[in-house]
């Protein structure tokens, strides 16, 4: 994976949340970072750019993370979608990790969660 700059998608419903994410990211490297205000802008968004990374909020507008992260399995199985909620209940992150989330995370995340996420996905691209 090695010269390729990683595409990583960020869908969250608040500009916020985008920004805290984008700027959490730009801390762990440069990539190219797409965003989504909603679930189903996620799916479109996903098919059309097939990024490497998606992270995803569970509570939006139009289509939820959880029916966007299975849309995106069907479209493609070896996504890596990470679930970032604040709604982090364990019935959520049931349905998350059924649907086929990668890994979830709670909202505030730390920077050393987002740096440990991104690491451990260029390891095992290698």
């Amino acid at each position: 994976m090695s010269g390729n700059i990683l595409k990583i998608l960020i869908c969250d419903d608040s500009m916020l949340m985008r920004k805290k994410l984008k700027d959490s990211l730009n801390l762990c490297g440069s990539f190219d970072i797409l965003e989504a205000t909603d679930g189903q802008k996620a799916v479109d968004t996903y098919k059309a750019n097939n990024p490497n990374l998606v992270f995803m909020d569970i509570v939006m507008p139009v289509k939820d993370g959880i029916q966007a992260v299975s849309e995106i399995k069907d479209f493609d199985e070896n996504a890596k979608i990470i679930m970032a909620s604040s709604s982090g209940t364990k019935g959520n992150l049931k349905k998350a990790i059924e649907a086929g989330a990668f890994e979830f995370i709670q909202k505030p995340w730390e920077q050393e969660q987002i740096a440990k996420i991104i690491n451990n996905f260029l390891k095992e691209g290698e």
